[in-house]
């Protein structure tokens, strides 16, 4: 009788220590999606970063008196390089600085491209057509790998924040990203 107690306690701690055990590799498996998913997502940004220099040299020559709007996009750029997130800390706050500041050098390409409709030889540029074709490609690779990231986000999120598993590891959620302010506003047109 005392060894089939032993026995029954023995197997109940296994039971336990098992599903412990699985629900926490379970957790570290996603938070290794997350974290490779963001590392897609900064090299997105990192092909972007990189154009942008063949980019502005290629402005350059035509459009010597846009130097301000050069400028900003260079301002931007070098802002933008600074701000990283660490793969460990990808929560609300850090996730919002950096897309804070790839959205101000997005607004900067943005009136770089608007200042090139001036120069209509600039616009004919191989070189030119080219790296726009490629910043256009960036743009999307972007899009793509940010909702990948946030598909991986949520299926994470959505397993810490069981009852079981707070109990138990008491993880945060991660951050998602959010859409820009001025997308809750529609443009207006003016005819």
């Amino acid at each position: 009788m005392k060894y089939k107690n032993w026995i029954i306690g023995i197997a109940v701690i296994i039971l336990i220590g098992g599903i412990y055990i699985s629900k926490y590799n379970k957790i570290k498996r996603l938070e290794q999606n997350v974290k490779a998913q963001w590392s897609k997502v900064e090299s997105a940004y990192q092909r972007r970063l990189d154009l942008i220099p063949n980019l502005v040299n290629t402005v350059k020559g035509y459009a010597e008196f846009e130097k301000e709007t050069l400028t900003q996009v260079i301002e931007a750029r070098a802002k933008a390089t600074s701000v990283t997130v660490d793969p460990a800390n990808l929560n609300q706050a850090s996730i919002q600085q950096f897309q804070q500041t790839q959205g101000a050098l997005s607004s900067a390409l943005g009136r770089l491209m608007v200042v090139v409709e001036k120069y209509p030889d600039l616009k004919a540029n191989q070189n030119f057509l080219e790296l726009q074709a490629q910043l256009e490609g960036t743009e999307n690779r972007i899009k793509v790998e940010r909702d990948r990231y946030t598909d991986q986000v949520s299926s994470y999120n959505k397993y810490v924040v069981t009852f079981f598993n707070q109990m138990l590891f008491h993880k945060e959620e991660m951050g998602y990203f959010t859409a820009d302010e001025a997308a809750s506003q529609a443009p207006t047109v003016e005819f």
